[in-house]
C-alpha cells in the first residue's frame, strides 16, 4: 500500500494529552472545566480515530515523523477501538466520580481538589495507549506501554484508601518488571536486526519483520520468549496475571472498563505487531501461542467461577476472554487471525459495558459483593439489561458479537486440526455462561440479603451512566446481528498480519 504523509497520526494522540493538561490545569478554577475538556478529549480522539480509519480503509498507510508513527489497517482498528470504548466512559465518569467523597487524613472533603488530577490523568492515560498503538518504533513501543503503566497506575490508587494503595502498588510493580523483559527483548531485536537494516531502520516494525527470517535461531527464540513476558504481562496472559483482579476491582468503575476493555487489547496488540514476525520462520511458535490460550482462557474462567467480588469476577474473566484472543493469532491463519481481532474488537465493548454495569450498581446501591446484593431488577431495569447483553455476548450466545467472534475462531482451529483447543475454548464458554448467569441471578433476580443493601432504596442510575450503557450494548447488539459492519476493517487488519505471516 502507498504511504501517506498525514498530521493525524500524531494529533490522534496529542489531542487527548493536550486536553488531558488543560483539564488538570483549568480544573484548579473550576471542577466543571476538567470535565468539558475531558470530554472534548475523548470526543477529538474519537473524531480523529474515525477519520484515520476511514483514509485507511481507502488504501492508504499514513505515517508521521519521518516512518516514527505508521498507522495501517491493523493501528486503525485499535485506535478506533480504544478511543470508541473512551469516549462513553468518559461520559460515564462524569457523574460517577463526583457521588463518592475523597476525603483527606483529617477528615475533609477533598473531592473538588482531587478530580481534575483524575481527569488529567484519564486523558493521558488515552494518550498513551494511542500512541502506542501508532508508533512504529519497537523501542518506543515500550515506553508507550510503559507510560500506560504509569498513569493507570495512579488511577489504580485514585481512592487512596489501603486496598486501592495495595493494588496499585502490587500493579506498578509487577508490570513494571515484567514489561522490562520487553525492553531487553526491544534492544535485542534492534542488535540483531543492525547487521540486514541501516540506522534507525532497525528500530522500525515495519522493517525489522522482513528479516526476522534471518536473525539467529538462537536469539530469536530468547526475543520471542521475552516479548511473550514483557507485553503477556500487560495482556494479562497467565500465568502472568497476578496484578490484574486487584487493580481492575480497585480502580474506579469507567478506569476499570478502560483496564479491562481496551488497555490489555492494546498489549495483544504489541504481541501480534513483534511475536507474529517470526512465525513464518519458527513455525512450532503458533502451537506454543495456542497452548499458551487455551491455559489463559480455562485458569480465568476456573478463577471467576469462585468470586464474590463482582469487579473481580469480570476482571479474571478477561484473563479467560484474552485466551480467544491468543488463540486465534496462534493458528495463523487467516480465519484465526480474522476470529482473534473480532474477538479482541467484541470483548473490548462487552466487558466495557459490564465494568460500567457494575459501576451503575456500586453507584445506586454502595456495593459490589454477590452476598450483600439481591433483588435490583425491578429497581434498576436499565441496568438490568445492559448486564444481561454483555453477559449473553461474552458467553458466546447468539444473537450477540460474541457468538460471531467465538464461532470464527472455533472454525480456525477446526481448520486447523486442533481440536482439543476448539474442546477447550467450547467448554470455556459454558463455563463463562455459568460464571454470568450465576452473578446475574445473584444480583438481578435474587432474593434480598438479609444482611445486605436496602433495596427500597435503591434507584436507577442517572441518565448519563445508563446512555453509556445502553451505548455500548447497541454496538454489542449491531455487531451480531450484522457483522458485516466491522468486515472492512477487520478485513484489512487481518491481512496486514496475513501478509507478515506469508498467506
Amino acid at each position: 500500500m502507498e504511504e501517506s504523509a498525514s498530521v493525524l497520526t500524531q494529533w490522534v494522540f496529542l489531542a487527548p494529552a493536550v486536553a488531558g493538561l488543560l483539564a488538570w490545569l483549568s480544573g484548579r478554577a473550576r471542577r466543571e472545566l476538567a470535565e468539558t475538556f475531558a470530554l472534548l478529549g475523548a470526543a477529538a480522539a474519537f473524531l480523529i480515530s474515525a477519520v484515520v480509519a476511514s483514509r485507511v480503509l481507502g488504501g492508504a498507510v499514513l505515517i508521521g515523523w519521518g516512518r516514527e508513527l505508521r498507522v495501517d489497517a491493523l493501528s486503525a482498528l485499535l485506535v478506533l477501538l480504544i478511543s470508541g470504548v473512551s469516549l462513553p466512559a468518559t461520559l460515564f465518569a462524569i457523574r460517577y466520580m463526583r457521588h463518592r467523597r475523597l476525603l483527606d487524613s483529617q477528615g475533609n472533603d477533598v473531592t473538588e481538589a482531587r478530580l481534575p488530577g483524575f481527569y488529567g490523568m484519564y486523558l493521558l492515560f488515552l494518550a498513551t495507549m494511542l500512541w502506542g498503538c501508532v508508533t512504529n518504533n519497537v523501542i518506543m513501543l515500550y515506553v508507550a506501554i510503559e507510560a500506560t503503566t504509569i498513569f493507570s497506575g495512579l488511577l489504580v490508587a485514585f481512592y487512596w484508601d489501603r486496598r486501592a494503595l495495595e493494588a496499585g502498588y502490587k500493579y506498578l510493580m509487577l508490570l513494571t518488571v515484567g514489561i522490562t523483559f520487553a525492553l531487553f527483548a526491544s534492544v535485542l531485536l534492534y542488535a540483531s536486526a543492525t547487521p540486514y537494516l541501516e540506522g534507525e531502520n532497525a528500530m522500525l516494525i515495519s522493517e525489522l519483520q522482513g528479516v526476522a527470517a534471518l536473525i539467529p535461531r538462537s536469539v530469536a527464540v530468547f526475543v520471542v520468549a521475552l516479548f511473550v513476558v514483557g507485553f503477556g504481562t500487560k495482556a494479562g496472559i497467565a500465568p502472568f496475571h497476578p496484578w490484574l483482579p486487584d487493580a481492575h476491582a480497585e480502580a474506579p468503575s469507567p478506569v476499570s472498563a478502560l483496564l479491562s476493555g481496551v488497555m490489555i487489547k492494546m498489549a495483544a496488540y504489541a504481541l501480534a505487531r513483534t511475536v507474529t514476525i517470526f512465525f513464518p520462520a519458527y513455525a512450532a511458535l503458533t502451537v506454543f501461542v495456542v497452548v499458551l490460550g487455551a491455559f489463559t482462557m480455562l485458569l480465568g474462567g476456573i478463577m471467576a467461577l469462585v468470586q464474590d467480588d463482582l469487579k473481580r469476577l469480570l476482571a479474571y474473566s478477561s484473563v479467560s476472554q484474552m485466551g480467544y484472543v491468543i488463540m486465534g493469532l496462534g493458528f495463523g491463519t487467516y480465519l484465526g487471525v480474522y476470529g482473534g481481532l473480532f474477538h479482541l474488537l467484541h470483548h473490548a465493548v462487552a466487558k466495557a459495558l459490564l465494568f460500567l454495569c457494575i459501576g451503575a450498581v456500586i453507584y445506586a446501591a454502595s456495593a459490589r459483593s454477590m452476598s450483600q446484593l439481591g433483588g435490583l431488577g425491578k429497581r434498576m431495569p436499565v441496568t438490568a439489561v445492559c448486564f444481561f447483553i454483555g453477559a449473553f455476548s461474552i458467553s458466546g450466545l447468539p444473537p450477540f458479537s460474541g457468538f460471531m467472534s467465538k464461532l470464527t475462531i472455533f472454525l480456525a482451529g477446526a481448520q486447523a486440526g486442533m481440536w482439543s483447543a476448539v474442546g477447550i475454548g467450547i467448554f470455556t464458554s459454558l463455563l463463562t455462561l455459568i460464571v454470568v448467569m450465576r452473578a446475574g441471578q445473584a444480583v438481578f433476580w435474587g432474593s434480598p440479603k438479609a444482611s445486605g443493601i436496602s433495596v427500597e432504596a435503591v434507584k436507577e442510575a442517572p441518565a448519563s451512566l445508563y446512555v453509556a450503557m445502553a451505548t455500548l450494548a447497541a454496538v454489542t447488539i449491531l455487531l451480531g446481528v450484522y457483522p458485516q459492519l466491522a468486515y472492512p476493517l477487520l478485513n484489512k487488519a487481518t491481512l496486514s498480519i496475513a501478509s507478515v505471516l506469508g498467506h
